[in-house]
């Protein structure tokens, strides 16, 4: 388990960058925290470390963005997911069988399906409003 502390949101980009180059294809990252602590940025570092060249934007609206990049990123927002139907109509399954990697927001809400390699990444608040705390679990050394 590794644990950082960025404080402010250029920096929380820069490590997801730096995290992205562990990354390998089929790899499910699966992000755990409130609203606002900073998982939409960390994977704009994500998709800047994959190549990816589409702006990166909050899914929640549309349930998964593709980014494209080398390989594959594609953003989940399970926000609004409440059932295993409700899973399986988001296509989670077919894009985790595409051999992409899997950047899925609001993880709890599907835990019980994630992979057994799934890396655990928590965002929670530092001291100040934008320190975070950072957690990686599972994966490559940083």
């Amino acid at each position: 388990m590794q644990t950082f502390v960025t404080k402010n949101e250029n920096e929380t980009i820069l490590l997801g960058e730096r995290f992205a180059k562990t990354l390998k294809g089929g790899t499910v990252v699966a992000f755990f925290g409130g609203l606002g602590m900073g998982k939409t940025a960390f994977t704009r570092g994500i998709a800047k470390g994959l190549g990816a060249e589409r702006s990166v934007s909050s899914p929640t609206f549309a349930i998964v963005n593709d980014y494209g990049g080398n390989p594959h990123l594609y953003h989940f927002d399970m926000y609004r997911v409440e059932s295993w139907d409700d899973l399986y109509s988001s296509g989670f399954f077919d894009y985790y069988e595409s051999g992409g990697v899997l950047a899925v927001e609001w993880s709890e809400n599907i835990e019980n399906a994630l992979p057994e390699n799934t890396i655990r990444v928590v965002f929670e608040r530092g001291s100040a409003d934008t320190e975070r705390i950072i957690t990686i679990d599972g994966g490559e050394e940083i």
